[in-house]
């Protein structure tokens, strides 16, 4: 038995402290599930089977299982079952691989999946004392983005910063930053074209009560002489710094769902699928290699669906760094023509919400 994708929607990616910023994650989520059933109108909520959801956070108000809770405020019936996954940027397409695997098991017949992340919203936390009433002083850690409360046994070679962990994958392949400012003008060229051509008007939902139709973080006057400009965000110039706020994905908030069921469900899904789940694979290194296991978790995905990089005829990667995507093409030796050709998360979203709705 085999998963087949039947629908997929999302909501615009907005930027941190943007047009999103004043509404909940678990909101978010919950707009992006009933955008998606409003293209299978002849399915019975019902007829759901499992609602897998992805986020990379879960410190703030989508802490109590954001799958479940969005699923409620979906109004979906509270018989549907909900759960939330984190694999960090993959924990959407984690989600969506956890669905398939139901799907082919026998499990399930219908699942939705998605992701979310309000980054915007991200609490600052206060971890609790050893015991009450300290004297000394308390410092609040930010859950926006990586590393946060580590372990003091874990090595600190694998707790780096994610931009420090990309420029030492910069310099174990001597990727240059023009090649980086190149890649990064070119997503942000590509998502600009993608929605002028009218590509995301039926992938796109609009978020209710918000002003914002489309992606906020999309600069189409992005070229390589005009990121050139920008500083080094994680090693000064001098380190030889290349990693920019501008060849880098951005800070957003964003939400997107992808439904997925059996052959034998299209008549209950009312639509005929649009893919075919082929083959899957993960894959994990050193954690400050982070960026580089796309390489072979692909590579296994192709293997079991029996196919090759010659047979492919489009990639759609996860764009966290201009470098640590570079590398991993460079990897595959595929043609860059292939790539994100709508785009990718360096111009458009969060890393989580880009997994599902690419």
């Amino acid at each position: 038995m085999s998963a087949f994708i039947y629908a997929a929607t999302r909501t615009p990616f907005g930027r941190f402290n943007g047009a999103l910023a004043g509404v909940r994650p678990d909101d978010l989520a919950a707009a992006a599930i009933t955008s998606t059933l409003a293209t299978v109108p002849g399915l019975d909520p019902a007829a759901i089977d499992d609602v897998v959801w992805g986020n990379a956070n879960g410190a703030g108000e989508e802490n109590r299982n954001v799958g479940r809770m969005a699923a409620l405020l979906a109004g979906l019936p509270v018989s549907v079952p909900g759960s939330t996954v984190n694999r960090l940027c993959g924990s959407s397409l984690d989600a969506a691989m956890i669905a398939s695997q139901a799907i082919e098991s026998g499990d399930a017949e219908v699942v939705l999946t998605g992701g979310v992340e309000s980054m915007t919203r991200a609490p600052w936390v206060l971890p609790k004392p050893a015991k009450g009433f300290p004297a000394g002083d308390v410092t609040a850690v930010s859950t926006t983005l990586g590393w946060r409360l580590v372990n003091p046994r874990m090595p600190k070679e694998w707790t780096v910063s994610l931009g420090e962990a990309n420029e030492r994958l910069r310099e174990r392949f001597g990727i240059t930053r023009e090649r980086q400012d190149e890649f990064a003008a070119r997503s942000h060229r590509l998502a600009h074209a993608a929605w002028e051509s009218g590509f995301y008007d039926d992938l796109v939902a609009p978020v209710e009560g918000v002003d914002l139709t489309r992606d906020e973080g999309i600069r189409a006057g992005s070229t390589p002489e005009v990121l050139a400009g920008l500083k080094p965000v994680f090693r000064t110039p001098e380190q030889g710094g290349t990693i920019t706020a501008g060849n880098a994905s951005p800070l957003n908030d964003g939400a997107s769902a992808v439904l997925l069921g059996s052959e034998g469900a299209a008549a209950a899904i009312g639509a005929d699928p649009v893919a075919r789940v082929a083959g899957r694979g993960v894959m994990a290194l050193e954690p400050q290699d982070f960026g580089y296991a796309p390489v072979e978790a692909a590579n296994r995905a192709l293997a079991r669906a029996g196919i090759g990089w010659d047979q492919v005829g489009a990639v759609e990667i996860n764009e966290a760094f201009a470098v640590q995507s570079l590398a991993c093409l460079d990897a595959w030796k595929v043609d860059p023509a292939l790539v994100n050709q709508k785009g990718g998360a360096i111009a458009t979203s969060t890393t989580t919400t880009q997994s599902s709705s690419s």
